[in-house]
This record gives C-alpha cells, sequence and structure tokens, in this order.
C-alpha cells in the first residue's frame, strides 16, 4: 500500500575536518555559496548516500535493486523490464501500445528503488519513460559560514621509476586535500503522497528511506568524509495525502541558534547549536511533528 500522507522533514548533519561535497569544477574543494560562505552539499550528493545504504542492506530483496548505482550502463538496466515483460525494445522510443509502455514504467519503479522514490528520466536508447518521484531533497546549506582549509599532505611512494630516479630515492608526492574544521548543515525534504500513488511508493519504503538518513554516513566513512553524523531529523506528518499547511510555513518552526554566538568564535561542534522546534497549534491544523534522531 502506498503512502497516505504528507511529509516534510528537515535534516541536520556535520562534518569534522572533512569535505562534505567537493566541487570537481573547483579543484574538489568544499562546495560555498559565494555570496554567503555557507557550505553547500548537493542533493545528488546525499540521494547517492541513500542509494549506496540500501544497496549495501537490501542486495537481495526483490524490489530494492538500485538504478543509478556505481558503473552501471543504464541501457542495460532498462532492458531488464523488457525482458521481464517479453516486449521488444524499440530505439529511443516507448511501445506504441500504450499498455505496454505504461507496464514497462511500472515495473522499473516495482523493481528499483531509487526509481520509484526519487524518480528518474530513463529516456535513453532503450526507453523505460519518465517517473517523477514523491521524494524530492532541495540542497543542504551549512548554518554559519564555513573557512575551507587547504592541507598538504605527502605520499611516501612515487609513480613511476622516472620519478624515483629524478627524486634520487627520496620516492615522495605531494598532494593536498580540502576539509571543513566544522560544519553543520541543514537540509528540506519533501514527500508527496499524489506521487507515492503513481510510483508505488509504500511505507516499508518511507521506513527505509527514514532509516538510511539516520544511518547511511556510518557506512560512507572516507579519508576525506571520516566525521559526518546524522544529528536531527524532524518530520511534518500531513493528516491526509494533499497536506494542511505549506511546506515552508513547517519549515520556520525549526530554529537553529547559536550558543554564546556573540563572543564570535566559530562553531566547533554540535553542542554549539541550541535547536527549537515551535510545535504549537500545529495539531489542530492537521500536522503531526515528530523527532526521528
Amino acid at each position: 500500500m502506498t503512502i497516505q500522507n504528507r511529509y516534510e522533514f528537515v535534516y541536520l548533519f556535520d562534518v569534522t575536518n572533512g569535505n562534505p561535497n567537493g566541487d570537481p569544477d573547483a579543484g574538489n574543494m568544499p562546495r560555498l555559496d559565494p555570496e554567503s560562505s555557507k557550505g553547500l552539499v548537493t542533493d545528488v550528493c546525499l540521494k547517492r548516500k541513500v542509494r549506496n545504504f540500501v544497496e549495501l542492506t537490501e542486495a537481495d530483496t526483490q524490489g530494492y535493486e538500485i538504478y543509478v548505482k556505481e558503473k552501471s550502463v543504464l541501457n542495460n538496466q532498462n532492458k531488464k523490464a523488457y525482458d521481464a515483460l517479453d516486449i521488444k525494445p524499440v530505439s529511443k522510443k516507448l511501445p506504441k501500445d500504450e499498455a505496454q509502455a505504461h507496464a514497462i514504467t511500472a515495473w522499473m519503479c516495482a523493481n528499483y528503488f531509487d526509481v520509484r522514490t526519487f524518480g528518474a528520466v530513463m529516456t535513453t536508447a532503450i526507453n523505460s519513460g519518465q517517473v517523477r518521484g514523491p521524494v524530492q531533497l532541495a540542497f543542504a546549506k551549512s548554518i554559519d559560514p564555513i573557512i575551507p582549509l587547504e592541507i598538504s599532505i605527502t605520499r611516501m611512494a612515487v609513480t613511476t621509476e622516472k620519478e624515483a630516479e629524478d627524486q634520487q630515492g627520496d620516492n615522495r608526492t605531494m598532494g593536498r586535500k580540502h576539509i571543513v574544521p566544522y560544519g553543520l548543515y541543514r537540509v528540506h525534504g519533501f514527500i508527496s503522497a499524489k506521487l507515492a500513488e503513481k510510483t508505488g511508493f509504500s511505507d516499508e519504503d518511507l521506513d527505509k528511506f527514514w532509516q538510511s538518513l539516520g544511518m547511511m554516513f556510518e557506512h560512507d566513512h572516507s579519508a576525506a568524509r571520516g566525521e559526518m553524523n546524522a544529528r536531527k531529523l524532524i518530520v511534518f506528518k500531513h493528516n491526509d495525502a494533499l497536506g494542511n499547511m505549506p511546506s515552508h510555513k513547517l519549515f520556520e518552526r525549526v530554529i537553529i541558534k547559536r550558543k554564546n554566538g556573540e563572543n564570535g568564535s566559530p562553531a566547533s561542534s554540535f553542542n554549539d547549536y541550541s535547536i527549537e522546534i515551535n510545535n504549537q497549534g500545529l495539531q489542530e491544523k492537521g500536522v503531526e511533528v515528530s523527532e526521528l534522531l
């Protein structure tokens, strides 16, 4: 059964001495809003971590395959629907038969978690249609401006014999990495029950999505992301599919403040912030608020 309620959520995560989302067009520096100097993390980056967690935990579960995964060939992913339904692909086009075309897209939704969750444009050479997903994320932005640091690093090895000869056996390779000393990031999310009806996004899928937000950083540690942590997940649940309040009015009820911010020192941990949730009058308006983290 698909979800019957609309949801919005506020998700908070932080990074310590790491790079939450490098910009390949800027030498992999942490992404920045040039106007405010606040850090950015793209929705694509966060969805990637959700996909990775679901693939890790549900690898053998029917219906939880991942469509956009590392090294996948999307034409091959699309062709699985045609093979399962015994339909011959036509280059770049869905079948003219509307029932067959619908069946292909429905098969993709039923078998790929990320397609029925986030949607997908599957109009490649083997066309499986286009799906608008019920779960959408905005960009994450840090609460305060961040000051990325560029750190020099040394590898005690070289790549080629020529490099070793040039260094007369010293065999060092210098490099650089970029880090954010500390940053607390906030992202807003939206979940539509009406779009869930079209993709088959269920209560079980929603539970897996919440679990992913809580656990995905625990399985994404690397040299660049050694300390990234999920800190808060505040969920607004409407009592019907269309919703009872505008999303921006709900987001405004989550207020994040610096403790002792007047001293001018930068934040260095999550404990430097206070989080207030104004839930006054929400129940009367048909909205339930809960903290899942």
